[in-house]
């Protein structure tokens, strides 16, 4: 048997406990499901240390104190002066949240709890500004050439004779990205800089600045006990982040570099790789109102991490929740995917898309529809909050042809179908009443067989019967869920026009 990829992780780190397993995004735009699939496996190996009888902790670190790179698309122009400065002291870009990064960390947590997931939240903010990394920074200063081999050494990259570990951000523009240290003061805890506004001051190493980017991420690791942390393959190119990060961790911080799970990009179909910056984003709260949580989960869990995932939001959503649905997929997998104790639906979701579609927003209709169709209702909260995915999924990404709307009157189109055809429709009235979908399903082929027609004209005059249009949900099951004495009028009224 297989044994799944979060449990071989878990195997591998099985001798050394107990295990923190780190995870991080900097909230500079929209939280993605790209985004997602970092956090996912992160919890997936948190969950498997633990079924395995671990000690472990889940932890999330919101690199807050990161400086706004650019001026994204979505970004009013007036943004454009708080480039390079923290994201965490940027006012919100709707004026909703207390800052930039709150205004995209809050829905991001929103959605993790709904998932079941639940780190302990680290924000780099508060993190520099509570004096969590004044050490860090000492060490990083007093090995400042130390850093500069290394960093040579394994990227090739060449550094200026001025570089500094440390960024300090100016108390006049309030950028950090426009700054560079010329001193430091170990007993006082502070660094000198100058600033290409023309700005010259003094930066407290407690919240005054921040480590580089690739100093910043092994200083980390050893101030939080990090033991394991996934992180996209950009990251683990020969001469990477993670390259330079351990030989920082290991030979200035004297700590052991955390055990990698390399994941691959989301990529959306036919668009490409998932980036809040280019726009090629599905919003994780987008996701959670077309598929319940567990599906999410699972459509990560399932995969591998190194292999990419081609995400496709049209019919092949429906596959795979059905796949959950039915338990079909693999089950370790699954097992991984629970949010709670919930049990399967019986209820098929592409059927639900077609009762959805026949009963509107009528919750009670619905229920009927679904009553019809042979299917126990009695969970209605649960049939609801599927319904509601559904009627998401109908407005966001169902292609037309899956779209349809009942028509209360026969549809005027009916006169265009051949009289033979409707004909069969009417021999078909007095042939399905009490019957079941599949029955009436069987009774469509018999009718077209007996009269010499094609089965799919018939199916097709049943839909311009009922919806105005040629095509249409599988006939026997929609005429199923349909009230039995309408189904036999309209059939009638076809044939009689």
């Amino acid at each position: 048997m297989t044994i799944h990829w979060a449990d071989v992780a878990a195997e591998k780190l099985a001798d050394r406990s107990p295990h923190t397993v780190a995870t991080g995004i900097t909230p500079s735009g929209q939280i993605h499901l790209g985004n997602m699939r970092e956090v996912m496996t992160a919890d997936a190996v948190f969950r498997a240390i633990l079924s395995r009888g671990g000690e472990a902790r889940l932890i999330y670190i919101a690199d807050t104190y990161d400086p706004l790179r650019r001026l994204y698309p979505f970004l009013p122009k007036s943004f454009e002066e708080h480039v390079g400065k923290p994201l965490s002291e940027i006012p919100c870009p709707e004026g909703c949240c207390e800052s930039y990064a709150d205004h995209f960390l809050l829905p991001f947590f929103d959605s993790l709890e709904r998932l079941g997931i639940r780190p302990e939240v680290y924000r780099a903010d508060r993190m520099y500004k509570d004096g969590l990394y004044v050490d860090a920074i000492k060490t990083a200063l007093l090995k400042r050439d130390d850093i500069a081999r290394i960093l040579k050494e394994v990227s090739g990259r060449d550094l200026p004779a001025d570089w500094s570990p440390l960024d300090a951000i100016c108390e006049s523009c309030g950028r950090l990205n426009s700054t560079k240290v010329t001193g430091f003061d170990l007993e006082g805890e502070t660094a000198e800089y100058v600033c290409r506004c023309g700005q010259s001051g003094t930066a407290s190493f407690r919240g005054g600045g921040k480590l580089a980017w690739r100093v910043d991420w092994p200083a980390r690791w050893s101030i939080l006990e990090v033991t394991v942390e996934p992180f996209g393959k950009d990251h683990a190119t020969a001469g990477g982040s993670y390259d330079t990060g351990k030989r920082i961790s290991e030979e200035v911080y004297g700590y052991p570099a955390p055990y990698p799970v390399v994941y691959e990009w989301i990529h959306l179909k036919g668009k490409g790789a998932m980036h809040s910056s280019t726009g090629i984003v599905v919003t994780i709260r987008d996701m959670l109102d077309v598929v319940p949580p567990e599906v999410l989960r699972y459509l990560i869990i399932r995969t591998k991490p190194e292999k990419h995932i081609e995400f496709d939001p049209g019919l092949p959503l429906l596959t795979l929740i059905e796949e959950y649905d039915r338990r079909a997929g693999e089950e370790r997998a699954i097992e991984l995917s629970k949010v709670g104790a919930e049990q399967a639906t019986a209820i098929p979701y592409r059927h639900m898309v077609t009762a959805v579609q026949i009963a509107g927003d009528d919750p009670e209709k619905l229920m009927v529809v679904l009553e019809r169709s042979g299917y126990d209702t009695s969970e209605g909260d649960r049939i609801l909050s599927r319904a509601a995915n559904v009627r998401a999924w109908l407005d966001r990404y169902a292609p037309p042809f899956v779209k349809f709307h009942l028509q209360e009157a026969l549809p005027a189109k009916i006169k265009n179908v051949e009289p033979e055809l409707r004909e069969a429709l009417g021999a078909l009235a007095g042939r399905i009443e009490g019957k079941g979908a599949e029955e009436i399903h069987n009774e469509v082929y018999a009718v077209a067989e007996e009269r010499g027609i094609e089965a799919k004209e018939l199916f097709s005059a049943i839909y311009v019967a009922f919806l105005g249009q040629k095509q249409g949900p599988k006939a026997g099951w929609f005429l199923a869920s349909l009230d039995g004495e309408f189904v036999r009028e309209r059939l009638l009224a076809a044939a009689a026009d």
